[in-house]
């Protein structure tokens, strides 16, 4: 009808301008929105976090950079007390492995931990028994040689890497017999002795003999072990180069001499 066009009009004036404002409302409110959560994505901090591929530290940071984490921990933190957090980190690091007490003070400097704080955390860890790099050299020597195949001077570098005392390094090789590391480096020789048959007699010598080195053997032992297992190889008749055995005892009369070789192990043992 013609009186009722004005309303109409204003109706539609209205409406229009509600939903304009709603549009710039809801692009206000979107602008908002999206800017701090952009930042917190970026930041890493209270959003979704970006796998680095690094360990995050004790305060959710990826520490890829092996620098202060514990100063890192930032304003958005609340001060963290250090001697706890020293003990969060020994013990997620004892809940995963054993460790000798310089492993777990390394792994506190690499966080930033004060020293003092690590000191009294590591001291307090020894005290009741969670560190105790006897039980761990021992233990170490144990699986090693058995597991492996070490001898005393490779078993002995290796628990000197790890930061174990020398008397505990000592009281831990002490306890391997010279018999059982005789019968297990016999052992890595008879298994080895078909991927030698057909070399020269002096030549099979060397190569097995450097085997027992790189082990960490002595050269007396690694040169009586190899002689007593090419001596009953060939009274059983399973080689066909035993009429070389008369060259040993030429050749390399004084095992001695052969310790000077390198081996790839012998220096690295006695640098250890």
């Amino acid at each position: 009808m013609p009186g009722s066009s004005p309303s109409r009009g204003r109706q539609r004036r209205s409406s229009q301008g509600a939903r304009s404002g709603g549009a710039r409302s809801r692009g206000a409110g979107g602008q908002r929105s999206s800017g701090p959560a952009a930042r917190s994505g970026q930041d890493g901090v209270g959003g979704a976090t970006t796998d680095t591929g690094a360990d995050p530290d004790l305060f959710g940071r990826p520490d890829s950079s092996g620098t202060d984490s514990f100063a890192r921990a930032g304003s958005a933190d609340p001060p963290a007390d250090p001697e706890s957090v020293a003990r969060l980190i020994c013990l997620r690091l004892l809940t995963a492995a054993p460790r000798t007490r310089a492993q777990l003070a390394e792994a506190l400097r690499r966080r930033g931990v004060p020293q003092d704080a690590a000191e009294t955390v590591l001291s307090r860890f020894t005290e009741v028994g969670l560190i105790d790099d006897a039980t761990f050299a021992a233990a170490w020597v144990e699986s090693r040689h058995y597991g492996r195949g070490l001898g005393r001077r490779a078993l002995a570098a290796e628990l000197g890497q790890r930061g174990v005392p020398r008397e505990d390094i000592d009281a831990a090789v002490s306890q391997l017999s010279p018999e059982a590391e005789h019968a297990t480096a016999l052992a890595l020789v008879e298994k080895r002795l078909a991927g030698t048959a057909g070399q020269p007699y002096p030549a099979r010598v060397k190569r097995l003999v450097g085997m027992l080195a790189r082990k960490g053997y002595s050269p007396g032992l690694a040169y009586g072990v190899v002689k007593e297992a090419l001596d009953r190889e060939r009274m059983d008749g399973a080689s066909s180069g035993s009429a070389a055995d008369d060259g040993f005892d030429s050749e390399f009369a004084e095992p001695d001499d052969y310790a000077g070789e390198d081996v790839g192990f012998s220096d690295a043992i006695d640098a250890g």
